[in-house]
């Protein structure tokens, strides 16, 4: 009966036989299969100019791998999420589509983390390469960017990273706690008794641990005074805290523009800034050089809203939708907000809710912006003061460029889907892109690694997106052609 069952299941063959493997390598890699992309791709690349090491081999020496090798190692990697140097070095070992790719080359861990690390600059080329051959295929048609940024973590421990603010919550609990163990040592030393002994003893390690740790921190409290930002990360020095959805992390904040058609990450910048301010026009101008444009939309959350940053945009012609976050303290407190006054372009003046004429009569310079300053002589008098203002009179202040700011609102008030666009666009590549990357974010160090490692995802994002739009075979043809 059990030979009769046996018979049932699918049956492998057996080991022992010596025709297991076809003969070519080859036969293992079917014709749509990604890895066959990743060998086109980096083959039609000219390494040299994108300023690869060693592609010229030295006359004398131990022969080293070619930089197309090593790179296409690491485009797999990214692809197939596995960013460490020591498992890609297994994977040559016992993957039969690196065995493929590779020629059967099994470089060690060192010679290949040493690559990402030598040649940072390059490797970013090769990704800014790949958007170039997006745009030769035609994907991007409309010329519509989303920018955002997201807070990645970074190798460094939050316990390893110091504020003023943490450096202070810090020594206070070093100070309350040997309080209490002098408290205690008082107390042990009014007893008699034989476990005092061993109490005192202990007691007095704990003192002298605390009072190492307290010299240690006084120590790094001076190196963080002395830092521009008043801020010190030991494990990563260019790591910074930064708020991310109401808690405190420690990493980088990363930048991208993502075009709304098929979601490619056309640019993208990883900084060490919490705060997206001042990132609008640099990273539009990014994308606009990439997507070889020249009327350019770019749409971002009320997180990007700057005069100058705006007005950078309008100069660059790129046409920004950034909506105005609500700063004003009349509009919570009740009171007439800016848009209940109305501005009247041929007299330079503003209309107030009592009909009342606002005058210009003043400017002045504030944060390096032109401001002119309107406000009326009859406030005193007027029934509808109590809803207007508490000072003496409304005034009201008018940017030299805002009429720049009154076309965006006007356009975002006419499509109110804008910000939905938005959303839809750029939380996929995040969302994407940090499932890839595990609950650590980065697994180098420094600004300059972090941003090779960022352009590996970004590279390994965009082929996969591509290959799903047109297919692999297509892909491949058209980048031989």
């Amino acid at each position: 009966g059990c030979e009769v069952i046996m018979k049932r299941f699918v049956e492998g063959e057996d080991r022992s036989q010596s025709t297991l493997f076809p003969e070519r390598l080859d036969d293992y890699i079917a014709e749509d299969n990604p890895v066959r992309v990743i060998d086109v791709f980096i083959d039609e690349l000219d390494l040299g100019p994108l300023g690869f090491e060693g592609v010229d081999p030295h006359a004398t020496g131990r022969p080293a791998y070619h930089p197309s090798t090593l790179l296409k190692l690491y485009v797999y990697g990214y692809l197939n999420r596995i960013q460490s140097s020591r498992r890609l070095e297994r994977e040559t070992q016992r993957n039969v589509e690196l065995m493929w790719l590779t020629g059967r080359l099994m470089p060690d861990h060192k010679t290949i983390s040493d690559f990402r690390k030598d040649n940072d600059k390059a490797i970013r080329g090769v990704c800014r390469e790949f958007v170039v051959l997006c745009r030769r295929l035609k994907l991007f048609t409309q010329a519509l960017v989303v920018i955002d940024g997201s807070k990645f973590k970074a190798v460094n421990n939050r316990d390893r990273n110091f504020t003023r603010a943490k450096m202070k919550r810090r020594l206070a609990q070093v100070e309350a706690s040997l309080d209490r163990y002098f408290e205690q040592l008082e107390q042990a030393d009014r007893e008699e008794s034989s476990i005092v002994d061993v109490k005192t003893a202990n007691l007095k390690d704990k003192i002298a641990t605390l009072k190492k740790e307290m010299a240690r921190l006084k120590k790094l409290e001076v190196d963080m005074q002395e830092a521009p930002d008043k801020q010190i990360s030991l494990t990563d020095p260019d790591a910074r805290s930064m708020k991310s959805r109401g808690n405190g992390i420690v990493g980088y904040n990363a930048q991208t523009a993502v075009e709304a058609e098929h979601h490619l990450i056309v640019a993208h910048e990883v900084t060490n800034q919490g705060s997206d301010r001042t990132q609008l026009s640099p990273m539009a101008t990014q994308a606009r050089d990439a997507m070889d444009t020249d009327d350019l939309t770019v749409i971002a959350d009320a997180g990007y809203f700057k005069c100058k940053e705006l007005l950078s945009c309008h100069e660059a012609g790129i046409t920004a939708n950034v909506p105005r976050p609500q700063t004003s303290g009349n509009q919570a407190n009740g009171l007439f907000g800016i848009k209940d006054f109305r501005y009247i372009p041929e007299k330079d003046e503003y209309r107030c809710p009592a009909n009342e004429r606002l005058i210009w009569r003043m400017t002045s310079e504030k944060n390096e912006l032109v401001i002119h300053s309107y406000w009326s002589s009859s406030c005193q008098a007027c029934a509808l003061k109590s809803q207007c203002t508490t000072g003496k009179e409304r005034r009201v202040t008018r940017w030299e460029h805002e009429s720049l700011l009154e076309a965006m609102q006007e356009r975002l008030d006419c499509d109110p889907e804008i910000m939905r666009v938005r959303r839809q666009t750029v939380e996929h590549p995040y969302g994407t892109l940090k499932a890839w990357m595990g609950s650590t974010h980065f697994l180098t160090r420094t600004l300059n690694r972090v941003s090779t490692e960022m352009s590996l995802h970004v590279l390994a994002y965009n082929l996969k997106r591509v290959m799903n739009i047109l297919g692999v075979k297509p892909l491949i043809q058209a980048m031989q052609a």
